[in-house]
């Protein structure tokens, strides 16, 4: 039975070693914790830095004796040293794995007290640290601390695996004779019998797109003590032509994920984990997700279970490799990885070298092989920079960040990997090849999801590549070292509070479930030259989308040539269409040739236009009897508008012969806000809870207003509180802000204003 633990902390940012035995002045504090918020932009990775400490009293009461307990640590960031009552107990090297540390014989009756020595520093002994990270490695007691409290003959692990899609083998770790029971989610006994191998003949398999679960209960006979764990039947293969997902070969598309959130860190409660994985798979489409560059929050693994996000997870590390006791710390990580996460069905590929390393066979072999035998069920891998390097593993995972707009989307897997009979992915692509804000040019954010989707095509049309994970879900802040000058890496399909940037609708637009349909352009001439349109690209899941222009109807835009992606952009390309018949009542000869002549002026501008459409131009002035004025008079009506009133244009997204998405650009001045919150109904459990608030200001079309970087003013009343700055900037038209719980039950009321909007208002219920 588990215990929280994550009330009633203290809480100081200078450690000293009165503090483990009750002295010195702290502050309280409730976890996950962070050893300091911080500001969104201009971070200094100094800052959260340093040796603190927490303490809480732990009371043993009488209905505990005789039991076995052990106090666990999910993730502490880095090296942490806890003490009983003054005593030193453990320590433990690694920020993000957890860790366990047995109280039995040494507390006592009554209240003890429980201390951490917590030194947040980038110590060059163990990883990720030696070098520069392109990251934040925040510090804190950023996830659940826990009391085991377990049977004095009792379960110490439990591993599920599944050879079939029919069969659970189950391996258990215990003092004595234990009994398997194999439950539906609704809690019926399907199977029961010894450790071993068991049989469900009617079990339903997990995948993305049926992601069920079972229950293994195990119980130790002599003393009653039982271990659950969640699991699913699937089988997971990377082949030389790519991953087979229950035998049916699957595409991992998916994108890379840090465990940051803005002011917090890494400090973020069970609510946000489980958010991000509904994120990638509900908003972002994706089906798989790379836990860049470390093992991230079980709740976070555990949501990928329950909705179906496959998962590669990997040591943790950032190019640097240390020192013989930095490199038997990386082994640990290994084992610690491996037997934390390897019930968890989503996660299907083990990383074991350090991200982006160079080759070191005598380390690597040696993390191939813990993985190996502490799981034999699942392949193994590790993230590359070079080509041809060192292949231990069973896939070559390569960032391939070759694609720069006008050439291939991707390198072929005989110019990457070494063994082509081994199997082949993109673990990282774009990224700081093309970084981009939410508040650019709309011409680089079409661009930067055009590059998105030429990657993903062209693994996609290879046949060769197992997937794709692009770089990455979210901006997140970094060291000096990289990133803009405000210290973001500006490479994230989202912003950081999770607002889509248009990339984002690359992968949405793969998925069938929510209708999608985004326009690359604001289609204002002001944001042309010379006022001509260029080129625009549409992202959608739909069939068709059907284009209008001051509400008459201009032409059906088709998806072109993707041949890999299920959905490429649509590329508007005529602007003109069936106008010059439809409006003007030309016969379809005249207006084809007219139309294509006011096209290349457009796109080339009247002196620029190539000699022959310069010749076709003339000749149809003549042919059809044409002034100049006429001539004029077209190009300003079709093609430039410029001094006259601005058009309305209208993109209608069909599906099966009905309009299911529909997107109007015209030039507004009538902006509202859009304030939507992840839950507004917050729980005071075992710790707090947070919600997540997502700021849009939207024209009256309810298009993002990129130009609108206004003030927002966040004022909230109530039981709750606001994390980070209750004033804060709309970066291309968006923002956010996270609403977390104080202790007590109630409500909490949030406003969110700005000078040039209708304020919006959001109520919380808190239980």
């Amino acid at each position: 039975m588990k215990q929280s633990l994550c009330n009633g902390w203290e809480f100081t940012q200078e450690w000293t070693d009165a503090f483990c035995r009750g002295g010195g002045e702290a502050q309280s504090v409730r976890l996950p914790h962070t050893s300091r918020e911080l500001p969104l932009h201009y971070t200094d990775h100094n800052d959260y830095q340093m040796v603190c400490g927490y303490r809480r009293v732990l009371t043993v009461t009488d209905a505990l004796r005789g039991k076995r307990l052990f106090l666990q640590f999910d993730g502490a960031g880095h090296i942490a040293t806890v003490y009983l009552n003054g005593q030193e107990l453990a320590t433990h090297r690694c920020g993000y794995t957890a860790f366990r540390v047995e109280l039995t014989d040494v507390v006592r009756s009554g209240d003890n007290l429980i201390a951490v020595r917590l030194d947040t520093r980038e110590n060059a002994t163990i990883p990720p640290f030696g070098f520069v990270i392109d990251y934040l490695t925040y510090g804190g007691l950023y996830r659940e601390v826990w009391l085991d409290i377990r049977e004095q003959e009792m379960i110490h692990d439990v591993f599920v695996t599944t050879p079939t899609l029919t069969t659970a083998q189950v391996e258990v770790t215990a003092d004595s004779p234990c009994r398997v029971e194999i439950l539906s989610e609704d809690g019926a006994v399907l199977a029961s019998g010894s450790p071993g191998q068991l049989s469900v003949p009617d079990a339903l398999p997990w995948s993305p797109e049926t992601p069920n679960r079972y229950l293994c209960r195990v119980t130790c006979i002599a003393s009653g003590d039982t271990m659950e764990v969640k699991f699913g039947f699937r089988t997971a293969e990377f082949r030389a032509d790519g991953f087979y997902l229950n035998g049916e070969k699957t595409f991992l598309r998916g994108l890379n994920r840090h465990q940051c959130y803005p002011y917090v860190g890494y400090a973020a409660p069970e609510a946000l984990q489980r958010e991000d994985a509904r994120i990638l798979k509900e908003e972002l489409g994706c089906n798989a997700v790379r836990t860049s560059h470390y093992p991230q929050s079980h709740y976070f693994i555990d949501e990928c279970d329950r909705l179906g996000l496959l998962v590669f997870t990997e040591i943790p590390g950032w190019q640097h490799i240390g020192g013989a006791g930095w490199k038997d710390q990386a082994c640990e990580n290994v084992r610690e990885m491996v037997t934390q996460y390897r019930n968890h069905p989503s996660i299907i590929l083990w990383g074991v070298r350090i991200n982006e390393s160079t080759d070191d066979d005598d380390l690597y072999r040696r993390t191939n092989a813990i993985a190996h035998e502490l799981d034999p069920s699942r392949a193994t891998s590790g993230v590359r920079y070079l080509q041809k390097s060192s292949l231990l593993e069973d896939v070559y995972s390569y960032n391939d960040f070759s694609h720069c707009g006008d050439n291939p989307g991707a390198l072929s897997k005989k110019a990457v990997t070494p063994d082509m009979g081994k199997g082949y992915l993109i673990s990282e692509h774009n990224g700081h090849m093309f970084p981009t804000k939410a508040y650019d040019p709309w011409q680089k954010r079409q661009e930067h999801a055009l590059r998105h989707a030429r990657v993903l095509n062209a693994a996609c049309a290879s046949g060769e590549h197992a997937g794709c994970f692009g770089w990455c879900m979210f901006d997140y802040a970094t060291h000096k070292d990289f990133g803009s000058g405000d210290r973001i890496c500006y490479h994230g399909v989202m912003d950081a509070f999770r607002n889509p940037k248009l990339a984002a609708a690359v992968y949405a637009s793969q998925q069938d479930d929510t209708p999608v349909l985004e326009v690359g352009s604001p289609m204002d001439i002001g944001d042309y030259p010379a006022g001509n349109i260029g080129d625009v690209y549409v992202f959608t899941n739909a069939d068709e989308v059907a284009l209008y222009k001051n509400g008459h109807f201009v032409s059906k835009l088709c998806y072109g040539d993707w041949n890999g992606l299920r959905r490429g952009s649509l590329r508007v390309d005529d602007t003109i269409g069936c106008l010059l018949e439809t409006q003007e009542g030309f016969p379809k000869k005249k207006a084809d040739l007219l139309r294509r002549c006011l096209l290349s002026a457009g796109k080339h501008g009247l002196a620029g236009m190539p000699l022959t459409d310069k010749l076709r131009m003339a000749w149809a002035m003549v042919r059809y009897k044409l002034t100049m004025d006429d001539g004029v008079a077209l190009y300003g009506k079709y093609v430039g508008n410029w001094g006259g009133e601005a058009t309305v244009w209208r993109f209608d997204a069909i599906c099966s012969g009905k309009v299911v998405a529909s997107v109007t650009r015209c030039p507004s001045a009538k902006l509202h806000l859009e304030v939507k919150a992840s839950r507004t109904a917050l729980t005071e459990g075992d710790t707090y809870d947070m919600a997540a608030v997502h700021i849009r200001i939207l024209d009256e079309f309810g298009n993002v207003a990129p130009y609108a970087q206004l003030p927002v003013k966040l004022t909230l009343e109530g039981d709750a509180e606001l994390v980070g700055s209750d004033t804060v900037t709309a970066e291309g038209g968006m923002c956010g802000t996270y609403v977390r719980t104080v202790g007590i039950p109630g409500h909490a009321v949030l406003t969110v204003s700005t000078a040039q909007t209708v304020p919006v208002t959001l109520r919380f219920q808190i239980d």
